[in-house]
């Protein structure tokens, strides 16, 4: 069974964006292409600290994710070569339209003073990327049982070739972007 999002996706959002945009075919109109969920943990924390991240990272996802690991040493920066900095997953198909889902209906509007998200924080290439202060945000992650807030970055790549087309996309979608004045 598909996601309840890709479904909507097929039957409200593409035939908006076609006559909106005129589009001659069917694969000339934006679709999101993956969601890839990026949690950077300092070095200097103790041990347990990537565990922890990676912990909350695969319960909010639902998918086990990579270790990164510091490609050189800086010293500025406590920092060894092959020394854990991060975790990321890459959600694509099903899994990317229903953490999507989760985001904007659950997660985004439980956020302190929510008033929507920047519209400005596009790449220039249809990538739209954001971060979340808190993992808290998410409902899978138990307050009693984390020991430290941990951030996050999501970036979310799209087939779109500019940044207007992604906005169009992604505000069909549902992403809640504030009002630009």
């Amino acid at each position: 069974m598909k996601a309840r999002l890709y479904n909507k996706y097929v039957t409200e959002v593409r035939p908006a964006l076609v006559e909106k945009r005129k589009y001659k075919n069917v694969h000339e109109v934006p679709k999101m292409e993956k969601i890839v969920v990026n949690m950077g943990v300092s070095a200097s924390l103790e041990k347990g600290a990537i565990d922890d991240a990676a912990k909350d990272l695969s319960q909010i996802t639902g998918r086990k994710p990579v270790i990164s690991k510091s490609r050189k040493s800086i010293a500025n920066f406590k920092l060894r070569e092959g020394q854990p900095i991060g975790c990321r997953v890459t959600l694509r198909r099903d899994q990317m339209y229903e953490f999507f889902d989760r985001l904007v209906a659950t997660a985004l509007p439980r956020i302190r003073d929510f008033r929507g998200i920047s519209p400005r924080s596009f790449d220039g290439r249809g990538s739209y990327s954001l971060g979340i202060g808190d993992q808290t945000v998410f409902p899978e992650i138990e307050l009693d049982k984390i020991k430290r807030q941990q951030g996050m970055d999501i970036t979310i790549v799209t087939s779109a070739r500019s940044d207007d087309e992604a906005l169009d996309l992604l505000k069909l979608m549902g992403m809640p972007f504030a009002e630009s004045k």
